[in-house]
């Protein structure tokens, strides 16, 4: 394991806020890179991808949404989106384009951070040790998870998942048959007892378009109306452990 420092790409023109998020992101130990346009951004991080980018949506030439959707088609790099926009759809667009989590300017630094280690420590692999005698693998029909490689495969083929998209695949496949609110998905998956229960809307709609033969009519994660989602599988779910 190395003992690097975090390499975290911050994309703002604001340079105040650009300048205050590095300053708390090196405070924290983070080795930080800051540009100010979305084709640099992209140039940076393709190059020399980072361990998370910190992304304006609001950016001249290239938008932060587009530079989300370039970087999420070639790069697994984590994307904490900031945004000053108030609308719900804007959110939800970002989070459909794969960004792992948001937050709304104005925001606190320190939120940031711990925003910047939540990401970070979903992305490398907590999931394989954090329960003791935790199934490692799953398998459900032509779907197969390995929990220790963060590999998802279906028929053979591998299935490109984000950091939380994984982590919400592996909590339903390790609780089949029960019913979750959102707001439960959101403490169990996100760590957090608050948020916007349609980050979770939004995942589980990006997870049936990866895992599902027919998105418009699931048959492995279906929907509990008045309640939230449960694992339902082509079949119960197998889990071997090594």
């Amino acid at each position: 394991m190395t003992d690097r420092p975090t390499r975290i790409l911050v994309v703002d023109d604001d340079p105040t806020i650009a300048e205050v998020v590095t300053r708390y992101l090196e405070r924290d130990g983070c080795e930080v890179e800051s540009v100010g346009d979305g084709r640099r951004a992209l140039e940076r991080a393709l190059a020399d991808p980072p361990d998370l980018v910190v992304l304006d949506l609001m950016l001249p030439g290239i938008d932060g949404l587009e530079v989300c959707r370039r970087l999420r088609a070639l790069a697994p790099v984590p994307v904490i989106m900031l945004t000053a926009r108030g609308q719900e759809s804007d959110r939800v667009i970002g989070l459909e384009l794969g960004a792992d989590d948001y937050v709304a300017k104005p925001f606190s630094p320190k939120e940031l951070v711990a925003r910047v280690h939540a990401v970070l420590r979903r992305a490398h692999g907590p999931l394989a040790t954090a329960t003791p005698g935790a199934p490692l693998s799953f398998d459900d029909g032509d779907l197969h998870v390995d929990v220790a490689a963060r590999e998802t495969r279906l028929r053979g083929e591998p299935v490109p998942l984000t950091a939380r998209e994984f982590e919400l695949l592996v909590w339903f496949m390790r609780h089949p048959r029960q019913a979750f609110r959102r707001e439960e998905l959101l403490q169990h998956v996100w760590g957090t007892r608050y948020g916007d229960t349609s980050t979770i809307t939004v995942h589980v709609r990006r997870l049936r378009e990866k895992i599902e033969a027919d998105p418009s009519s699931p048959i492995r994660i279906g929907t509990v109306w008045g309640v939230g989602y449960r694992w339902e599988g082509t079949r119960p779910a197998g889990a071997t452990t090594p």
